[in-house]
């Protein structure tokens, strides 16, 4: 007992499976202990389009967004599934503000000129990121891990130290459940609620990221659109709200007008991972059990696509001794 695995990773959302994935390339043995399938996951609900969503500056935050871009970027370029490079504008209703922090992730970042502007907006960027559709992109993790000799573990724990029957290396990348078994209390849900519509042909992802009247975007994929949002801190409904559907339809609308009278496909409700103080990722100086090595890796509220890859490196390299010689 306890040594089945390497390591293994608990969670299996996107934080979970690209983390494993990278140890299972560092050459470990990996399982993934997951209480529900990917497709059950807050993961599957985002709308994945790069972007550091509410989140501060941090030197080590840079360096996650921009290695995720970059892997996201080799991805969309060799056919992953779900994966491409979607081109983007950022509005703004304010003064001319100071070039994103973010920038330095992107190699192609230039202001509006006038001209693309509609007489609300004073000011915005156009930038290229990554857009990863989960429905496609999950399963693809999964997939390639299972592919190479992962393994998927369906059972719910109720405190780390059991995953220590698996492997004495443990990662937590359990997201909002990192609240229950990590006594963290500064992990809280946000509540995102999006309306799906029908595509009428639109390629950009166009975000409205000062309306007074709500989070305001728009995010198209494949066959379909995705319009947001809300950002509710500390709420758990996972039921959508018919009247904030209209009112995220109405902004939407406003926003970009060839979307009146788009079918709706559906509404959906994830909640964000949020971390007050912002993502833990470290060793823990006192792992529980019979585990030697603790790495957390949760915390990354709306960001976790845009963080993951970057995130999953870090991890792999704290988790250390779970990679086997040779």
């Amino acid at each position: 007992m306890g040594d089945r695995f390497d390591a293994v990773v608990v969670g299996a959302g996107v934080i979970g499976l690209t983390t494993a994935l990278r140890l299972q390339q560092a050459g470990a043995r990996v399982a993934v202990v997951t209480a529900e399938p990917s497709a059950e996951t807050t993961s599957s609900v985002a709308a994945a389009v790069w972007y550091p969503t509410r989140t501060r500056f941090e030197p080590r935050v840079l360096d996650w967004a921009t290695h995720t871009y970059d892997e996201f970027a080799r991805q969309a370029a060799n056919g992953v599934p779900g994966v491409v490079m979607r081109p983007t504008r950022m509005l703004l209703r304010g003064e001319a503000s100071d070039v994103p922090w973010w920038a330095a992730a992107l190699p192609d970042l230039r202001a509006l000129r006038k001209e693309e502007l509609r007489a609300t907006f004073t000011t915005g960027w156009a930038f290229t990121v990554p857009s990863v559709e989960m429905s496609r992109y999950l399963p693809w993790l999964q997939q390639s891990l299972s592919a190479a000799g992962g393994t998927l573990i369906r059972h719910r724990i109720d405190a780390l130290e059991q995953a220590g029957v698996w492997a004495l290396s443990v990662v937590n990348a359990s997201g909002l459940g990192a609240r229950a078994l990590c006594g963290d209390t500064e992990v809280l849900p946000v509540r995102g609620q999006v309306v799906l519509v029908a595509n009428p042909g639109l390629h950009t992802s166009v975000r409205d990221e000062d309306n007074a009247d709500g989070y305001t975007y728009v995010h198209p994929r494949s066959t379909d659109i995705v319009l947001g949002g809300t950002f509710e801190v500390g709420e758990w409904d996972t039921t959508p709200s018919p009247a904030t559907a209209a009112a995220i339809l109405r902004r939407c609308t406003e926003l970009l007008p060839e979307l009146a009278g788009a079918p709706v496909l559906g509404h959906q409700v994830g909640l964000r991972p949020h971390r007050n103080g912002g993502v833990r990722l470290e060793a823990d100086a006192r792992p529980p059990g019979r585990v030697k090595r603790m790495v957390h890796n949760y915390g990354h509220g709306g960001a976790g696509v845009t963080l993951a890859w970057g995130c999953a490196d870090a991890a792999t390299a704290l988790v250390g001794g779970a990679v086997r010689p040779g």
